[in-house]
C-alpha cells in the first residue's frame, strides 16, 4: 500500500486541480457582487440517509482556499446521518466559503454515498472473518478519497494503483504464456529491481489454483467468478499457503455466501462505481 505521506500529497493534488478547474482566474459571481471585506458563515446540511463521510477533507479544502475559514464540526466522519442533521459550520470571508462550496460538496456527496454503500457490505458480512475490499474501478482523478470513503465505511483498501502491489489476472497471464511462466518472471523481476511487492494471482478454474500453488509462494489468490461449491473447494485446497479472495459480480444477495465459504478477502468494484450521491447542501446562516 502507499505510504501516508504518498497519500497526502495526492490530496494535495486532488485539492489544487478541483480548484483549478473550477475557479480558474477568480470566482467572478462572488467578485461581482460580495466585497472583500464581507463575513458569513454556513451550514454543511444533511438531506438524506446513511454515513457521513468528507468532513476532515472539507476542513483541508476551506484552510487550502483560505487559512482563515474556521471550521466547527458536528459529526464526525463514520457517523450515521438523516435527513435535517448539521454535519458543520464554517465561517469566515463570504467570497472563500463560495469559492469552496462546490468541491467540498461534491467531494463529499460522493465519499458519503461509497461510505454508505460500504458500511451495508459490512453490515452484510458481520460474524464472518471475510473483510470487503474496494478495486481500482474508481473515478479518475480522485482515486484517493474514493479509497478514503471506503475506509470511513469499515472496508478496506486493496492495491492502490498499479506501483504499489503485483496483481496478475488473466491477460497478464495469457501474455506471459500461463500460471508458472507469469508467477516465475515476476519474481524474477522483483528480484532484478529489489522491490518488496506482495503478488496477487488471479484463478478462473481450480486448476488455476493448483497451478499456482505449484509454483511457488504468493501473497493471496483471486477466486474470479467461482461458484460457491468452487470456492469452498479452493479454499480447503487452498489452505495456510496464502490468503484467500473472491470476485466477480458480487452483490448485497450473494455476498455473505462467498463470505460463508471460508474466504479472507471478497473485493467489490460497486463499492466506488455504481453509488448514488448523498444529497447534502452548503447553506448560509
Amino acid at each position: 500500500m502507499i505510504s501516508e505521506e504518498q497519500f497526502q500529497k495526492e490530496l494535495e493534488i486532488i485539492i489544487w486541480n478541483a480548484i483549478r478547474e473550477d475557479v480558474g482566474d477568480g470566482d467572478h459571481s462572488s467578485l461581482a457582487c460580495i466585497p472583500d471585506s464581507a463575513k458569513g458563515k454556513a451550514k454543511l446540511l444533511v438531506k438524506d440517509t446513511g454515513i457521513l463521510a468528507g468532513v476532515d477533507f472539507a476542513k483541508r479544502v476551506f484552510s487550502f482556499v483560505d487559512k482563515e475559514m474556521e471550521v466547527e464540526v458536528l459529526i464526525q466522519d463514520g457517523s450515521t446521518v438523516k435527513y435535517g442533521d448539521i454535519a458543520f459550520y464554517v465561517s469566515g470571508s463570504s467570497q472563500s466559503i463560495l469559492k469552496a462550496e462546490r468541491l467540498v460538496l461534491n467531494a463529499m456527496q460522493r465519499m458519503s454515498a461509497i461510505a454508505s454503500k460500504t458500511r451495508s457490505y459490512v453490515d452484510l458480512l458481520e460474524g464472518t472473518k471475510t473483510k470487503i475490499l474496494d478495486t481500482r474501478k474508481t473515478t479518475p482523478g480522485i482515486r484517493a478519497l474514493e479509497k478514503w470513503a471506503v475506509k470511513i465505511g469499515g472496508g478496506e483498501n486493496h492495491r492502490f494503483a498499479l506501483y504499489d502491489m503485483i496483481m496478475l489476472k488473466d491477460n497478464h497471464i495469457d501474455f506471459a504464456g500461463g500460471i508458472p511462466q507469469a508467477i516465475h518472471k515476476t519474481k524474477a523481476y522483483l528480484k532484478e529491481t529489489e522491490r518488496d511487492l506482495k503478488i496477487i494471482v488471479e484463478a478462473r478454474n481450480l486448476k488455476e489454483v493448483n497451478q499456482i500453488l505449484e509454483s511457488g509462494k504468493v501473497y493471496r489468490i483471486l477466486l474470479d467468478n467461482f461458484n460457491y461449491e468452487d470456492t469452498r473447494t479452493a479454499v480447503a485446497t487452498i489452505g495456510n499457503n496464502c490468503l484467500t479472495e473472491s470476485s466477480g459480480g458480487i452483490n448485497e444477495s450473494t455476498i455473505r455466501k462467498y463470505a460463508e465459504c471460508g474466504v479472507d478477502y471478497i473485493s467489490s468494484g460497486a463499492l466506488t462505481h455504481s453509488v448514488h450521491n448523498m444529497d447534502l447542501s452548503l447553506k448560509a446562516v
